[in-house]
């Protein structure tokens, strides 16, 4: 990423939510991009105590958000001693999805970085609609999914392409988050009623062609979509696989060692946009290693329900 650019890290303050800011600062000191640290803290809800409380809830509050700032603080201190780079640590009163997706727009973030567990709002983040409306609030913005305490640099990045315009986004973004990572390219498909072909008599072998003939088309392509990407041939290595893209995908993360999977989130109905897609639901929820969600701002909803 270039210096003018801005990186959102957002933590509930938990330990697992740490590897998240970790990694935020070891990106923002490898480009030399903004960094911008934010909680979320939801004080509106101490009013249900206000009668255990006496009545009056200020002190508690405010004891609250100072323990939460002296906190923040503190990891901000610690990380830029570390890695030599500053962020702006900030306190935001208000619902966590709300608050970051607000936060993003307003900063115009390249990229949102998030703990995959924590003590609170991103504890069931992988799970249901709490992901999905996340991913759709942030929709013109990647988000990054941190699962795995950061040592070094990303090394191995496998990316899962469906020839989308998304597709080249994220061979892109790829590039800018670890310019000396090998690069892995994944097109995993699967035929339009191939499971029914031999329900239906058609012979085995005529179906085996069938596949290594599209498996041909769909390698073309692929090379094709890493010279769009202004990749030369030796700064990446391209797999087709025959199979469930998501089953291939958590599979090459282990055949290849990857660090991270970039995956692109899009959907041609809005049934698949509420779920958020089940090939990017089924590699948050079953990937070892970090995720990069890339979104497809043209098919962003307008507003949530």
């Amino acid at each position: 990423m270039t210096s003018t650019q801005t990186i959102l890290a957002a933590t509930d303050l938990s330990a697992p939510s740490r590897h998240a800011v970790e990694r935020a600062f070891f990106l923002a000191a490898l480009a030399g991009s903004e960094l911008h640290l934010i909680h979320a803290i939801e004080l509106d809800t101490l009013d249900s105590l206000r009668e255990m409380l006496g009545g009056d809830v200020s002190a508690v509050r405010a004891t609250l958000e100072n323990d939460v700032r002296a906190r923040l603080d503190q990891l901000a201190g610690d990380q830029a001693i570390r890695h030599g780079v500053s962020a702006r640590p900030s306190i935001v009163v208000g619902n966590p999805l709300a608050v970051i997706a607000t936060e993003a727009d307003a900063l115009d973030a390249n990229l949102i970085v998030l703990g995959a567990r924590g003590e609170s709002f991103l504890r069931h983040a992988l799970l249901g609609a709490t992901a999905a409306r996340l991913l759709r609030k942030s929709a013109q913005r990647p988000v990054l999914v941190v699962k795995q305490a950061p040592h070094e640099a990303y090394r191995s990045i496998l990316i899962a392409v469906d020839f989308s315009p998304v597709s080249l986004q994220a061979i892109r973004m790829a590039r800018q988050l670890a310019p000396d990572a090998d690069l892995v390219l994944l097109h995993a498909f699967e035929l339009p009623y191939e499971g029914k072909l031999t329900f239906a008599g058609v012979d085995e072998q005529v179906i085996r062609q069938y596949v290594a003939k599209e498996g041909e088309v769909r390698r073309k392509q692929l090379h094709e979509l890493a010279a769009a990407a202004g990749l030369t041939p030796m700064e990446y290595s391209g797999r087709v696989s025959h199979g469930d893209p998501a089953q291939q995908i958590v599979a090459m993360e282990q055949e290849v060692d990857a660090d991270l999977i970039v995956v692109g989130k899009h959907g041609s109905h809005i049934a698949e946009e509420l779920l958020l897609g089940s090939v990017t639901k089924h590699v948050l929820a079953e990937s070892q290693c970090d995720v990069l969600v890339m979104c497809d701002p043209r098919e962003a909803p307008e507003q949530l329900p």
